[in-house]
């Protein structure tokens, strides 16, 4: 059974940075492509980023230049670095493997 713990989040001011990680169990990690999502207060969860099982990338507009997304096949570790971080960028990221498995998500706060 797959198990997808994050960790990394906290409170950051505004153009900061935070790296998420989340550790994966459970899975042939290697093999699978991963994503990160997020929900913003009172917003729906939308997809942030995703990488494939071979490193190509993808990325949601707004945080095009801003976020990496990466892994580590060793340590089964999904990685997701976020840069000049911006308000609109807080709220709960979550880690997903496609297609239902997902973490308890954390918690990202951008101050002004």
């Amino acid at each position: 059974q797959v198990r997808l713990v994050e960790s990394g989040g906290g409170l950051v001011q505004t153009g900061g940075s935070l790296r998420l990680s989340c550790k994966v169990t459970g899975i042939n990690f290697r093999v699978n492509s991963m994503a990160w999502h997020r929900q913003g207060p009172g917003k729906e969860r939308e997809w942030v980023a995703s990488i494939t099982s071979g490193g190509s990338t993808n990325y949601t507009d707004p945080v095009k230049g801003r976020f990496t997304i990466s892994r580590d096949n060793v340590y089964r570790i999904l990685y997701l670095q976020m840069n000049n971080l911006k308000p609109e960028d807080a709220g709960i990221y979550y880690c997903h493997r496609p297609p239902n498995g997902w973490g308890q998500g954390i918690q990202v706060t951008v101050s002004s």
